[in-house]
């Protein structure tokens, strides 16, 4: 059963939304290895939009309007539609059968800039629809679409789905192609569901550290602490001033590079480090739009590969060592973008065909984890997040990710702010007692943050 929401959220009318048209019988599709190792987390995305689209159209209802592109989309993603099922194999499988997706509509009693300067990152879940997995899930939906209006008429949309289904690419694009469907529009990729991983690259991967890393990954296990959850909007002008600070030490120096080793230097100081001690970080990124790897963008499922980095105490805590810090990041992520591929080679070569994959583990953990969204930025400087426009030329004012059942350190997440330029959004999850100390934390307050949905 879906948790109860908070007072300022009251959930009703839930509903079923199917495709257009009947799926052809017997459809169904397999999971890889990295999806099924995905299978502990969901993820939660969440666009926020000025005024509700749905209003206009060929009908008096705003969600009859709605549910039009809705359906017509979904004909695209079967795989969105159907229900989890076991295979011969003893694997989760998707069985097609037209069961739709869920909805919920929902009316929140504030207006959407209150509730993004006061409510907190628990309050914003209840934006979003889920109910975790039962015993047996043949008549449970994967896929579920929440739909919230504020008092002010706007409106957020929150889509959820397991992680084993898709990424936060795959489910971004997903939302975006009902945008494109509400408007007329053809769709900027199309939803490719089956793709060989070992097309058009070479085999010759060194699987020693990525074998060491997966295997360290899959057998730990982690004592669950309370976590807390900020987010922190940093301005194109402070990012340009902070990056030509930090350029006389490595000119090739991103935002993403920057925002990754202060907030990695500022919660390591939070924990007290002592000199000679070893601190690591895992990246987690998605492999389309490398241009050396050959991942088409609209392939829907999990697309990602992690890696690690590793500092002493003295270097990541330096006073002046922010730069320092931004070219070790900048050149991990430069040296393994031809090892990206050791992920699935590393779960593959750990089952055998047509044998039970091994259970999921916590991917998104148990140190700290950072997760890259710049693949989000297209060559213009536009994102595709804030690109989900249902009217032309009205953008979501913010979007959200969350992912649930997060362990460990905790996750930094980088995506693109709707300012587009240098602008970043960086959205923390630590555990609660370090998220209060870091957003105190001068180095920070002095990039001049705006603040959103942050524990309370």
């Amino acid at each position: 059963m879906e948790p109860a929401k908070s007072n300022l959220v009251k959930g009703h009318s839930l509903l079923s939304v199917v495709s257009s048209e009947p799926i052809e019988p017997g459809k169904g599709f397999k999971f890889s290895s990295l999806d099924h190792a995905m299978g502990l987390h969901t993820v939660h995305v969440v666009f926020y939009y000025e005024s509700n689209p749905f209003h206009e159209g060929p009908h008096s209802l705003d969600m009859d309007n709605l549910r039009i592109a809705l359906s017509d989309l979904l004909n695209e993603y079967p795989k969105a539609t159907g229900r989890l099922t076991r295979g011969a194999d003893g694997n989760w499988e998707v069985k097609c059968n037209d069961a739709g997706v869920r909805m919920v509509r929902a009316d929140v009693s504030t207006t959407i800039d209150e509730w993004l300067r006061s409510a907190d990152a628990s309050e914003e879940q209840d934006l979003t629809l889920w109910e975790d997995m039962p015993a047996d899930p043949s008549i449970w939906s994967p896929f579920r679409i929440q739909i919230n209006n504020f008092q002010c008429g706007g409106l957020a949309i929150g889509l959820s789905c397991t992680h084993m289904h898709a990424d936060l690419t795959s489910a971004t694009q997903l939302f975006k192609s009902w945008t494109e469907f509400h408007r007329g529009q053809p769709l900027t990729h199309h939803p490719i569901f089956n793709f060989s991983a070992t097309n058009g690259r070479s085999s010759r991967t060194d699987k020693t550290k990525t074998t060491e890393f997966y295997a360290a990954k899959s057998a730990v296990e982690t004592n669950p602490v309370k976590m807390g959850t900020a987010t922190l909007r940093f301005s194109d002008s402070a990012i340009k001033k902070c990056l030509s600070q930090v350029h006389s030490k490595c000119t090739s120096v991103t935002p993403f590079d920057l925002l990754v080793a202060l907030f990695w230097s500022r919660i390591a100081r939070l924990k007290k480090p002592t000199d000679g001690v070893k601190h690591s970080l895992s990246f987690c990124v998605d492999l389309r739009k490398h241009t050396n790897m050959p991942v088409p963008f609209g392939y829907f499922g999990n697309a990602l590969s992690f890696s690690s980095l590793s500092l002493d105490a003295k270097e990541l805590l330096e006073s002046d060592g922010l730069g320092n810090v931004s070219e070790h990041v900048h050149r991990h992520m430069a040296s393994h973008k031809n090892e990206f591929w050791s992920a699935l080679d590393w779960f593959d070569m750990n089952k055998e065909e047509g044998a039970k994959l091994a259970p999921p583990f916590r991917m998104y953990g148990p140190e700290l984890t950072c997760i890259n969204m710049e693949h989000m930025i297209d060559p213009e400087g536009r994102s595709l997040m804030f690109d989900a426009m249902f009217k032309k030329g009205e953008k979501p004012v913010h979007v959200s990710y969350h992912l649930r059942n997060v362990e460990g350190e905790g996750l930094i997440l980088v995506m693109p702010s709707p300012e587009e330029g240098f602008g970043r959004i960086v959205r923390v999850m630590l555990p609660e007692e370090q998220i209060g100390n870091l957003l105190e934390d001068e180095v920070i307050l002095d990039l001049d943050p705006t603040v959103l949905l942050k524990s309370s």
